[in-house]
């Protein structure tokens, strides 16, 4: 099993990575509002990327309180932390107004897509912020056991 996880992490990677040549070697119109495929291709790639991830956690997060009923405690604390994450950063988003331009057709995007946006750029920064500090805490603690 941990051969074929091997080998599908190295497809996915191979597949970033030639999606990565494809935007940096494909040639970009200088007008921002114009249609870029290349561009186009690597966000769907990462939206196709994160649903994997989403997918991934939640696939062991239920095999292991399945293996295991003593971790069911801390993991329904784990999801109710991420709950509680999402939720004080959609609160925070819709309770002022963010002006994104809509290059496409002129003016702003409206405040219900502006929530949305800025809870999604609240929980990575989070999540970002979250995963270095732990790897930072457990390096240090690891240096001084």
């Amino acid at each position: 099993m941990k051969k074929v996880l091997n080998i599908l992490l190295g497809v996915l990677l191979a597949i970033t990575a030639a999606l990565l040549v494809y935007a940096i070697a494909a040639p970009h119109s200088d007008n921002p509002a114009a249609y870029d495929p290349s561009i186009s291709l690597n966000i769907i790639w990462c939206y196709v990327l994160v649903v994997l991830a989403v997918a991934a956690a939640l696939f062991c997060a239920v095999w292991g309180m399945l293996k295991s009923p003593k971790g069911t405690k801390k993991s329904m604390l784990s999801v109710l932390l991420v709950v509680v994450v999402i939720g004080a950063a959609y609160i925070y988003s819709a309770g002022h107004t963010v002006n994104i331009p809509d290059l496409q057709n002129g003016g702003f995007f409206d405040h219900p897509e502006t929530v949305i946006t800025e809870t999604s750029v609240i929980v990575s920064y989070v999540a970002v912020a979250a995963a270095l500090l732990i790897a930072l805490g457990t390096e240090i603690y690891r240096a001084f056991k």
